[in-house]
């Protein structure tokens, strides 16, 4: 009776543990994102000042591109991507915690869920050594400033109406579908996985559907700053929404329009 008791129980405590991971993730990401935003957004001479281990590093206009820069860059990316994504995965984390148990060892009840998070993050770590290495490149052809925001309105522009049209085409649909649809999507790529490496192999496959939905989106930021925290927010709420909603399908091609507007003022301004 006390088994069959632990594992009644069993699934409400992986699901309450498997959230409370995701929430903790998130609000340390965000803890990140908000404090390095604060810093950036100091007076140059009072940051180098405050943090002098940061030089060359948080002040990209007083060095040049290094190794060491790159890291930081690529860093603030990950985590930022970690803290815009982990919200909206988290409904298939938990099905997938909630399945998974019920075949797997009482002692590994959360393994399997965990590797499936950590294959996820790994497809965004990717894109993170990717978008990198564009700010490193928009960079040095001055198309967006020091401070991470565009500095071109043609380029601002193009970027956007590039996200606006990607909206609407069928490889978002694609995309989205696999991220609209966590069952189907197991079931379509050999159903769920207890095993470290099949989980692991799983959540990378859906990472990459999730950079392909919404890469086009991250690269708005280009437009409207890395850093800056209210489109972090919007762009999050927008990939949340994306994927949860009634409707998600139609609500990106809304934003799409919005984003083709915005992009065609913007050259036109």
């Amino acid at each position: 009776m006390i088994r069959n008791s632990a594992l009644a129980f069993a699934p409400r405590y992986v699901q309450v543990v498997v959230l409370a991971a995701l929430l903790a993730l998130t609000a340390l990401a965000w803890a990140y994102v908000i404090w390095l935003a604060t810093q950036m957004s100091v007076p140059s001479s009072q940051a180098m000042s405050s943090m002098p281990h940061m030089d060359g590093m948080m002040m990209p206009a007083f060095s040049s591109w290094t190794f060491v820069h790159f890291l930081f860059i690529f860093t603030m990316w990950s985590v930022m991507m970690a803290g815009m994504m982990l919200p909206s995965v988290a409904p298939m984390v938990l099905i997938y915690a909630r399945v998974t148990q019920q075949s797997t060892a009482p002692g590994r009840l959360l393994a399997p869920a965990g590797w499936f998070a950590i294959g996820y993050l790994v497809a965004w770590i990717l894109f993170a050594v990717v978008a990198a290495l564009a700010q490193w490149g928009l960079e040095t052809l001055a198309l967006i400033s020091p401070m991470m925001t565009s500095a071109n309105h043609k380029f601002g522009g193009a970027v956007l109406i590039g996200a606006g049209v990607y909206q609407w085409l069928p490889t978002k649909d694609g995309c989205l579908w696999q991220c609209r649809q966590p069952l189907a999507f197991v079931q379509r790529h050999g159903g769920f996985q207890t095993s470290a490496l099949g989980s692991l192999r799983l959540g990378l496959l859906h990472g990459k559907y999730c950079v392909g939905c919404c890469w086009a989106l991250m690269a708005v930021l280009f437009v409207v700053g890395v850093m800056n925290l209210l489109w972090i927010a919007v762009l999050m709420a927008i990939v949340l929404l994306e994927k949860v909603i009634p409707g998600g399908r139609y609500f990106a091609r809304f934003t799409g329009c919005a984003a083709l507007a915005a992009g065609i003022w913007m050259i036109k301004s």
